[in-house]
């Protein structure tokens, strides 16, 4: 994905990752102890290998939350099934139709088959969205928080307001559309981050 507002456009762009995963596990085991926990994050977390490496990180005793688009649901099933995952961060990026737009990816049917995984077998998950009101408006939202309910999804959905940083993969500037947070459908608990 090349998200518009990602602000880790040197991770998404990256030939080479600057440390190995033996690195990765070598300062895990430093902070044995001294952390309950590891999220995986990126860019997308599940390009990579992480069934060795997820079972190393809980050898070292370690909780692992992933921070996931959910474009690798086969990966995602697998990592729960043996149990190696604890919590998943599911980024909803846009609704279907403004989907290859926002990403510009056509995975939204991977993410969602994801999203359907996750609600029905129970796992322990959040949905959330990056909100830059110059890509989404209070209608794509209310698309989101409808999907949402229609699965029968009964978490907390967490909208995260965009935060200007230097780099940005669209360039991207701070929002000039207002939003009113009051058109929102308040049939499914939202907290803004």
């Amino acid at each position: 994905m090349r998200c518009d507002y990602c602000y880790n456009k040197e991770i998404v762009f990256a030939k080479n990752g600057e440390y190995s995963l033996d690195d990765a596990l070598a300062f895990l085991r430093t902070r044995q102890s001294l952390l309950d926990g590891v999220v995986l994050s990126g860019g997308e977390a599940s390009l990579q290998e992480l069934i060795p490496f997820c079972q190393a990180i809980k050898e070292l005793g370690f909780a692992i939350k992933l921070d996931t688009n959910g474009t690798n649901p086969q990966l995602i099933k697998e990592l729960i099934k043996r149990k190696l995952i604890d919590y998943i961060a599911l980024d909803y990026k846009a609704p279907k139709e403004k989907y290859t737009v926002i990403t510009h990816s056509r995975k939204y049917d991977a993410f969602s088959e994801t999203l359907t995984y996750l609600i029905e077998t129970a796992f322990d998950f959040e949905v959330r969205t990056t909100l830059h009101t110059d890509l989404l408006n209070e209608e794509d939202i209310q698309c989101i928080i409808k999907d949402l309910q229609e699965r029968n999804y009964n978490g907390v959905y967490y909208i995260q307001e965009f935060r200007l940083t230097q780099e940005n993969i669209a360039a991207l500037q701070a929002p000039k559309n207002s939003f009113d947070k009051s058109c929102l459908s308040s049939d499914i608990e939202i907290v803004w981050r």
